[in-house]
């Protein structure tokens, strides 16, 4: 299978202590987030020891958590202040998932009210989608969503990078094209 390589049109923002974007979470994935040219989430997140299931396999539960993410986060690129809080997630689990490779989560919206779904998937270094999600969320700005915090900028930074990424394999084997 060729790879299919989509350009970055942005690098969303992290936060603090986040489990899956956080940058000073020291047990998270300090993962990033692209907004591609096909109006695509993808997160790019490193399967580790520490999120182990069975033997060299990642626990599916992570699996799940990595999606809820970047499914909901991917109404941000076009409600640019707009969270998603998860009401109902559906997962098929297609393939393990090995540990210490890179993964590809990948998010969509499909339909955008204010109860929004979106869909997913899990792929593998060798572009095998491993886990695929549907999910509903209910959009809700994060004043509602943490007490005490009243926008994004009290929550959000734009993370340092050695390199900013240019393009992504969207299907295929893994590849990362920077800038």
């Amino acid at each position: 299978m060729e790879e299919k390589m989509v350009k970055i049109l942005k690098r969303q923002e992290s936060s603090e202590d986040c489990f899956v974007c956080g940058m000073n979470n020291p047990i998270g994935f300090n993962s990033h987030f692209y907004e591609t040219e096909d109006g695509e989430l993808i997160c790019l997140a490193e399967s580790k020891f520490e999120y182990q299931s069975y033997p060299g396999r990642l626990h599916g539960g992570i699996a799940a958590t990595l999606l809820d993410e970047t499914m909901g986060r991917a109404i941000l690129i076009k409600n640019p202040g707009v969270w998603g809080v998860t009401v109902d997630m559906e997962l098929t689990y297609k393939k393990p998932v090995p540990l210490d490779c890179t993964l590809r989560v990948i998010g969509r919206i499909d339909v955008d009210r204010h109860l929004f779904t979106a869909s997913g998937e899990v792929l593998l270094e060798d572009g095998t989608v491993a886990v695929t999600a549907k999910a509903k969320y209910m959009k809700m700005p994060v004043s509602k969503i943490s007490e005490g915090i009243e926008s994004d900028s009290e929550i959000l930074f734009m993370a340092e990078t050695e390199r900013e990424v240019d393009s992504i394999s969207r299907e295929g084997p893994l590849k990362v094209i920077y800038k």
